[in-house]
């Protein structure tokens, strides 16, 4: 079960100082980079190695889309 902090936040993110998705936001970071920091930020307090491949996954496919271009 996911544990989040008083406004809604996974406790995951609660304790950073600014969160993913505020960051990503304010940067207007593309779809794949977002996930990318999203998973990296995350990997320790949530899912462990698979937070890492999945970031691995968005890595791939956005090397994959700028080296199409």
């Amino acid at each position: 079960m996911m544990t989040t902090a008083r406004d809604g936040t996974p406790n995951y993110y609660a304790k950073l100082a600014i969160e993913p998705v505020d960051f990503i936001s304010e940067n207007n970071i593309q779809w794949h980079e977002g996930n990318i920091i999203k998973y990296v930020v995350r990997w320790r307090e949530k899912n462990g190695i698979e937070d890492l491949q999945k970031a691995k996954v968005y890595l791939d496919m956005l090397i994959e889309k700028v080296s199409n271009k």
